[in-house]
């Protein structure tokens, strides 16, 4: 059984790599998921905030050092605008947000009671937390300084001057910032896994198409057994994706430097976890399928799906918590967590829960295969 099993290993292999497309959909398509995630999550690069300011306090200094911390704020471009040139651009979408500072705020910040100032934006929040968060503590402080005064207006002047002349030693020291960089990596596996599932379908296909053109019969009328054939699209299905995988990393660390942030054995041994749940579920597709088109069909009613769903093709941090819980019940789920957790540090014997629930699903896609063979009496019925 051993020899039949590598003849016909050896002879499905030949027969895929001679055809140019199999290529292509095996080992070009997760180069395209690492250029694609790479332009669409590589270029994220923050954008500066546009703000108009309307001073409408005219020369008065707390309403100027305002405007001077503004600008001193990073990601921040400050544009002098009037109240009417406010309400075009922002509508206009040439700003972002606009500050306006009515006439009576700088006595207002004085007095302890911050008001005539408001914050516009067509964008809400999304734009105004940063800068509002860091405006409100800079008025607050002179806000304490008014309070402290009581009123005594030389004194309030005094504590002014002070705290705004005073300085403060900081020693910066410049980090990498890896989020980029761990975006990128994240989705082009999760482009990696949609891939695999579609290598693990084409390749499980061959069970119908030999069948539907004639040739697996030719090769059950010698003495290989038809599990004997199905075992070998197994071992062929785990050749092609281990070199499907080991290529897929190569470029992303070799051609376009992205860090994964796991070791390339971990990786690859987590990947290669996740093949054995492709060719299970591909198994059991093809099990419930009587011809390969219908097989096609049923494949792209799962893979495309459950990857979207689970994080494959974009953050699972941006959908509802409704979907969230969905994608609990996702292998490509579990194995995005596992990659996660070992980004963030945690290490391989901390995943011991992720490879059980790994090695479930797989088990369970094969059951259900072996299950759905057995019930047509005899593989070779089915095959």
């Amino acid at each position: 059984m051993r020899n039949e099993l590598w003849f016909l290993v050896a002879w499905t292999l030949r027969h895929i790599l001679r055809n140019r497309s199999n290529w292509l959909i095996h080992f070009g398509l997760p180069i395209g998921g690492v250029i694609l995630a790479t332009v669409v999550y590589g270029s994220s690069s923050q954008p500066d905030v546009r703000v108009g300011i309307v001073n409408g306090d005219g020369q008065a200094k707390i309403a100027a050092d305002t405007i001077g911390f503004m600008r001193k704020l990073d990601h921040m471009t400050i544009t002098m605008v009037t109240e009417a040139e406010l309400k075009d651009q922002l509508a206009a979408g040439k700003l972002d947000s606009g500050l306006v500072l009515s006439k009576g705020f700088s006595d207002s910040v004085i007095a302890g009671q911050p008001d005539h100032i408001a914050l516009q934006s067509v964008k809400g929040a999304t734009v105004t937390a940063y800068y509002k968060s860091m405006l409100t503590g800079y008025i607050d402080n002179v806000g304490a300084m008014a309070r402290i005064a009581n009123g005594d207006a030389a004194k309030f002047d005094r504590l002014y001057e002070d705290y705004a002349a005073s300085t403060f030693k900081v020693t910066a020291q410049s980090v990498n910032d890896t989020s980029g960089a761990k975006q990128v990596s994240t989705q082009s596996i999760g482009f990696l896994l949609m891939f695999m599932l579609t290598s693990a379908g084409n390749l499980t296909e061959l069970i119908l198409r030999n069948r539907e053109n004639r040739t697996y019969f030719r090769i059950v009328s010698s003495p290989i057994s038809a599990r004997t054939y199905v075992l070998s699209n197994i071992v062929v299905n785990l050749i092609v994706m281990a070199a499907q995988i080991a290529v897929a990393l190569f470029f992303m660390r070799a051609v376009f430097h992205l860090s994964v942030g796991v070791p390339f054995g971990e990786m690859f041994g987590l990947l290669v976890l996740y093949a054995l749940i492709a060719v299970s579920l591909s198994l059991a597709v093809v099990a419930f399928s009587k011809s390969s088109s219908a097989a096609s069909a049923l494949q792209n009613l799962i893979f495309t799906p459950t990857s979207m769903l689970a994080g494959c093709f974009f953050p699972i941090a941006i959908m509802p918590d409704a979907v969230r819980r969905v994608a609990d019940f996702l292998p490509q789920r579990w194995l995005l967590d596992a990659i996660d957790k070992l980004q963030s540090g945690s290490g391989i014997g901390a995943l011991g829960l992720h490879f059980a629930v790994l090695t479930a699903f797989a088990a369970v896609f094969f059951l259900i295969a072996v299950y759905k063979f057995g019930r047509s009496n005899d593989t070779r019925n089915f095959v």
